[in-house]
């Protein structure tokens, strides 16, 4: 028996619920993510590549940008604590203050808001694995573990650390969804532009 004025044979006067047998959103005769109509991973009212509730995956030359802005402020930050404290020229303290102050600026502001300043100027955020609304602590803390490399000091750190940054902007940009070798070490973490 049916209810209301509807055609059942009109696909769009009806929307099926969950079906027996296939995951919540999976409709019978497609692959999981794919609606009647539209291309893999896109959903209904939503740009190719932008999930509900989520964005676009955040592009290179953004993160690039929000890098930036980031490292602007910890730069200040750092250069704050060591003129003062005459420490500017040794050769070990900088890189170490730099590394640390670096990995808990991000695991700092990716766990408790989702972004940096930089990403939220941009209009980014990071979400957890899973597509959870921000990462744990732990999963932040392992994405961002190869700022850590700054700390080995005689320019050795600096170098892994340019190393590194150059293998995660490869698997950036190489990634359909934009997640960098850190981001799958994570679990799965991804930045994304709102939108």
């Amino acid at each position: 028996m049916t209810q209301g004025n509807y055609d059942p044979r009109d696909p769009r006067a009806f929307s099926p619920g969950p079906q027996p047998g296939y995951p919540a959103g999976q409709q019978p005769g497609y692959p999981a993510g794919q609606q009647a109509g539209y291309p893999a991973g896109q959903q209904p009212g939503y740009p190719a590549g932008q999930q509900p509730g989520r964005g676009v995956p955040g592009s290179l030359g953004l993160r690039f940008a929000a890098r930036f802005i980031d490292g602007l402020i910890i730069m200040v930050v750092v250069y704050a604590i060591l003129i003062p404290l005459s420490l500017i020229s040794n050769a070990y303290i900088p890189g170490l203050l730099i590394g640390l102050i670096y990995f808990g600026y991000f695991v700092a502001f990716e766990v408790t808001q989702g972004w940096t300043p930089g990403k939220k100027v941009l209009g980014m955020r990071v979400l957890g694995a899973g597509g959870a609304p921000k990462p744990t602590a732990q999963e932040s803390a392992i994405r961002n573990s190869f700022l850590l490399l700054a700390i080995i000091p005689f320019f050795i750190g600096q170098i892994l650390t340019l190393i590194a940054y150059i293998v995660i902007a490869v698997t950036i940009n190489s990634s359909p969804t934009k997640q960098g070798k850190h981001d799958q070490l994570a679990g799965g973490t991804q930045v994304i532009k709102e939108g």
